[in-house]
This record gives C-alpha cells, sequence and structure tokens, in this order.
C-alpha cells in the first residue's frame, strides 16, 4: 500500500513551522461528523467514492471495438474531462504514440493551431472521436466536436455516427440529445461525479483501456486505498491525517507544491493542481496549487521554495520501485569517481532525500507519500487518495468541495461573446468592457 510519511510536517522536525500532536487533535471532532457525512454519502457527489464498484466490462468492449477498427483515437474534452486520461497514459504508458496503434491524441483547448497540426498527421478514414462532457454545454469541447462531426461526415457520409463515442450525462444534456438523435455509441458520466472527480470512470478508463491499461487494476488500487482510509481516527487514516494537515497549514502557508520523483507523473501534479484549485478555491479561501516535478525542478524552483517568502507547504511523491534502472560506469574520470558503482535509481532518491532534508532544515515544513510501484493498481491508489483528501479539506474549510461557482462567470461571457441566445446581458457588459478599454488612457 502507499503511505503517507508527515514526519517533517510536525514541530519536532519543522520548528515553530511545523504542526503539534494537538493541532491535529483539535479537529477529530470536527473529522467525526465528516466521517459520518461520508459514510452516509451526505452529498450526492461523494458518489466517487463508489467508482471503484463499476463493472469495467462495458467499457472494455468499446475499447476493443476501437482498437479493432481504428488506427487513431482522439478525445476531445477540458479540464477533468482530459486531464486525468492524460494523467493515466503519461504515467502508464509513456511514450505510446511512438510505439503503439491506435494512436491516441488529447485536444483540450481551442487552441486552432493544436487541432490543425493534430488533423494534419491523423486519417480521418481510420479515426474514432471520443467528445466527453458531461452536461454537453462545455463551448470548448462542443466547438471541437462540430469541427470533428461535419470532417467525419465528409469522410464517412451517413455512416459518420460510428466514429463518435460520445461521454457525457446517461439521461440528459445537449450531448446526450445529440448522441441518441444520430446514433453515436454512449459511455456515462455519472450525475452526481463532478468532472474533476471523474478520472476512475469512463472518462478516464476508456482512453485508458483503448492504449491497453489495466483498468481493472486502477479501480481495485482505488477500492483498496479507500478501505484503508475508512478509519474514524485520523491518526489511523492517512486521507484524513493528510486533509487535517493541509487544512492546519493553509491557515499560514497558501501555496501548496506537489513534487512527484518521477518523469512520468508529471501530468499528475497539473491532474492535482484542478483538484485542488478548483475545489477549494472559495470564499477567500484555499491554496494555490504548483506543479512540480522532482529531480528537474530543484534547479529551477528549489532556490525560491528555499530562501523566498515561506508561504509553501511541500508534498513529495517518492517511488520504491522505478521498474527499470541503469548503472553508472566510471573507469577514467577522477572528479566523477564518487558516482561509480552506483545506479540512476540511487541517485534520484539520494536527490529527493537531500532535498526533503534541506527543506526541513530551512523549517519548510514537507510530508511524502511513499509509492512501492508505479503501476495500475497503486495509480488508482494515488487518483482515491488526493480525491479523498481534497473532499476532506474542503469539508474541514467549510465550503462544498464538488461546485466551481466562480468558473462561471467567464463562461457566461464567453457566451454573450458568441451571441448565445438569453445572454445579451453579457454581451453588452463585454462591449461596455470594450469600450473602456479603447478610451484608457493606460496604454503604451
Amino acid at each position: 500500500m502507499i503511505t503517507l510519511d508527515f514526519t517533517n510536517m510536525m514541530s519536532e522536525a519543522a520548528g515553530s513551522n511545523g504542526l503539534s500532536a494537538e493541532d491535529i487533535n483539535s479537529l477529530k471532532h470536527r473529522l467525526k461528523k465528516i466521517h459520518s457525512d461520508i459514510v452516509s454519502r451526505q452529498l450526492p457527489e461523494l458518489f466517487f467514492l463508489d467508482l471503484p464498484d463499476q463493472d469495467e466490462d462495458e467499457i472494455n468492449a468499446v475499447a476493443d471495438s476501437v482498437k479493432n477498427h481504428s488506427d487513431y483515437f482522439l478525445l476531445l474534452g477540458i479540464g477533468g474531462s482530459a486531464l486525468g486520461a492524460r494523467t493515466v497514459l503519461d504515467a502508464l504508458k509513456p511514450f505510446y504514440n511512438l510505439k503503439n496503434s491506435p494512436k491516441i491524441f488529447i485536444y483540450d483547448n481551442v487552441d486552432p493551431n493544436t487541432l490543425a497540426s493534430i488533423l494534419s498527421i491523423i486519417d480521418l478514414k481510420k479515426t474514432t472521436v471520443n467528445v466527453v462532457t458531461k452536461s454537453g454545454g462545455t463551448v470548448e469541447t462542443m466547438a471541437s466536436f462540430l469541427i470533428l462531426r461535419n470532417a467525419l461526415k465528409k469522410v464517412h457520409k451517413d455512416a459518420y455516427s460510428r466514429w463518435i463515442i460520445a461521454t457525457t450525462d446517461p439521461e440528459k444534456g445537449i450531448l446526450r440529445d445529440i448522441a441518441v438523435r444520430e446514433g453515436f455509441r454512449t459511455l456515462p458520466v455519472p450525475a452526481e461525479v463532478s468532472g474533476r472527480f471523474s478520472v476512475l470512470s469512463a472518462v478516464g478508463l476508456l482512453p485508458a483501456s483503448v492504449a491497453g491499461i489495466n483498468i481493472k487494476g486502477l479501480l481495485k488500487g482505488a477500492k483498496d486505498m479507500f478501505i484503508k482510509c475508512s478509519e474514524e481516527d485520523v491518526w489511523k487514516n492517512p486521507a484524513y491525517m493528510c486533509g487535517a494537515l493541509m487544512y492546519l497549514m493553509g491557515q499560514k502557508k497558501n501555496i501548496s507544491v506537489l513534487i512527484p520523483y518521477s518523469d512520468r507523473l508529471k501530468a499528475f501534479s497539473e491532474w492535482y493542481c484542478q483538484l485542488w484549485a478548483e475545489s477549494l478555491g472559495k470564499d477567500n479561501r484555499g491554496q494555490t496549487p504548483y506543479p512540480s516535478k522532482g529531480v528537474t525542478d530543484q534547479h529551477s524552483q528549489l532556490q525560491l521554495w528555499m530562501q523566498g517568502p515561506k508561504d509553501k507547504v511541500m508534498t513529495f511523491i517518492g517511488i520504491e520501485d522505478y521498474g527499470a534502472d541503469i548503472s553508472l560506469h566510471n573507469e577514467d574520470i577522477k572528479s566523477l569517481d564518487y558516482l561509480r558503482n552506483h545506479c540512476l535509481g540511487e541517485l534520484i532518491k539520494a536527490e529527493q532525500e537531500a532535498t526533503e532534508l534541506a527543506l526541513v532544515k530551512a523549517g519548510i515544513p514537507n510530508m511524502r507519500l511513499n509509492v512501492p510501484l508505479l503501476d495500475s493498481y497503486y495509480l488508482g491508489q494515488l487518483f482515491l487518495f488526493f480525491e479523498l483528501v481534497t473532499a476532506v479539506t474542503g469539508f474541514l474549510y467549510g465550503i462544498n468541495p464538488f461546485n466551481q461557482p466562480g468558473v462561471e462567470e467567464g463562461k457566461n461571457l464567453t457566451y454573450g461573446i458568441m451571441d448565445r441566445e438569453g445572454y445579451e446581458d453579457k454581451k453588452q457588459e463585454v462591449l461596455d468592457y470594450r469600450e473602456k478599454i479603447k478610451e484608457s488612457k493606460y496604454k503604451i
């Protein structure tokens, strides 16, 4: 199992910047209520905890069909509809497209150059398009969907719908209506699951299965992690403990840096950033998440962490077994003799340990998740762990970690700019804003 080591978060190690057992115990009463709410699924969005129990047969069947008939698989999504899939692929199938088929592309923006580049590479006659949006109203995803739908129509004529898979709400929404009307294959995003908590649904599992990843292992890992995190006692529950630590640290540290010591988990740190920021950034609360990667960012960020503002809490992810290693041989360069008879696995672990120690010596709290091996089972554990930590931290803040009201205004103004019916007032706001900018004297 993945384990949490929070030694360097405590005052015995980090001095006055650390926490005491009394600090943690002061949250026991609140955590007892949170535990009760989680067990009873007090909020419907806690359904993400039940995703590990799903039957993956339908997802695997759709994936097998894609693998049997397609040379390319193009996912259209944004935010949680794309980050999870990218995270799974990068972690478990690095450099996938260089040696595997179907080639998988993820288009998670509306940058026209990116989509044009993808379209210049793929053969639409042999491409399955997976449109991922629970509501079907995500403007970026639906814009790219319109482009691909029209392109597939030109290539496949009346048979175009066979090449589109809609991953969306099981009963309602714009994309569900289109899929039913036009005959797309569909996979459900459970209505209770928020996008950033959806990686262990068809949203992340379909592209994972297309890539040949063992999705049963992902779900089994998540299930086992939830079982481990089912204790009410914070001192026995790593997710509750991590949530308590982040909440307490959040009173004085407003930046959360996640540092996985693995190239394969760089995308995971970006997935974490959406999860943490969108869930907790409400009512003037929350921490700014920062995605990092060891050892690389020791050479770009460590100076700031060590001697910059003391406003950060650091979370390391260490890998015990990298699954491969390369020995260092040196017979004739005396200045590099200290590396002889060592290997890269030793070096990356030494760098991580040295960074942890240097930080705590500087009074900067940090903790570490120890991951035995980076495979589907342990990646599933990581996903469930951080999702539960995020929910617990949000409950400690007294906020709903599953909504995102701050995102809506930008969406509504975009609808106004694009002349969507019903958003004429937002269109006027934009026109007024443009006029102010035009008349502004603060331009050079």
